[in-house]
């Protein structure tokens, strides 16, 4: 019985099985302490934002992970008794017609990797890139997707962002203009737009608002402009509140003329 059994574990197969079953082992074993290592190294560093951090350790992970599985794909191949020579320079020819007929999305993963490493978008920014105009939702070395103000989710390829504006860098404006009909007395409605907001506040100003006076005149109205600096991403409801708080002085301020 113990000849039978010495004898099935001198095979040669039973010698190759456990070979790649060591090797199937130690690539587990590897890749979990390499991930555990990188997600490490990420999590110490405090100079970027979750979101780029987040991604960055992804993109990091599976590149390890990859290399990793084809170090181990090798090593099996060699255990069997294949030649790599041959394999690797098919693999070679192979990987470069790839690279000829997927050029695209090698530019769309070096431009990818440009847009993270300078920072030039994040999660959570307003911006407009590749003719889309929205808040990002998802930056990949592959496409960006950007959630426009409809709704609308666009999937951009990383190299159709030949530029970026970022409008979540720093305070924004808010600018309203006042369309005052022919007719109206300018000097009574500059008067008006500076008495409605002498005394306007909002948690998200910076500074103003400011009444910058006639912005245009033609025959039909006159434009007033009003601007204000306020905090990222709150542009927008200063405008609105700014707009009602002059309804509403203009509303008290014609009112003994209907009654």
């Amino acid at each position: 019985m113990n000849s039978t059994i010495n004898e099935w574990l001198s095979h040669p197969l039973v010698h190759t099985v456990w070979k790649i079953a060591l090797v199937v082992v130690i690539f587990f074993i590897v890749r979990a302490l390499g991930r555990k290592l990188i997600a490490g190294a990420f999590n110490r560093s405090i100079r970027a934002s979750q979101a780029r951090l987040k991604t960055l350790k992804s993109l990091t992970q599976n590149v390890f992970s990859y290399v990793l599985l084809f170090i181990v794909a090798m090593t099996i191949l060699e255990i069997l008794g294949f030649n790599l020579g041959p394999i690797l320079a098919g693999a070679g020819v192979v990987g470069l017609a790839v690279a000829f007929g997927a050029q695209g999305l090698v530019s769309d993963v070096v431009t990818g990797f440009f847009l993270l490493l300078e920072r030039q978008l994040e999660v959570g920014d307003y911006v407009t890139a590749g003719g889309v105009e929205g808040i990002v939702e998802e930056l990949g070395f592959r496409t960006t997707l950007i959630r426009g103000f409809d709704g609308t989710l666009h999937y951009v390829p990383n190299r159709n962002i030949a530029n970026v504006d970022n409008h979540s860098r720093g305070n924004m404006r808010a600018l309203v203009d006042i369309s005052i009909p022919a007719g109206q007395k300018l000097d009574e409605s500059l008067a008006m737009v500076k008495e409605a907001l002498e005394n306007f506040s909002h948690p998200a100003i910076v500074s103003g608002p400011d009444v910058l006076g006639v912005e245009s005149d033609d025959l039909a109205t006159t434009t007033i402009r009003v601007i204000a600096k306020t905090d990222n991403m709150e542009q927008w409801a200063v405008e609105r509140e700014i707009r009602q708080a002059i309804r509403q002085r203009y509303d008290a301020f014609s009112q003994p003329e209907n009654e």
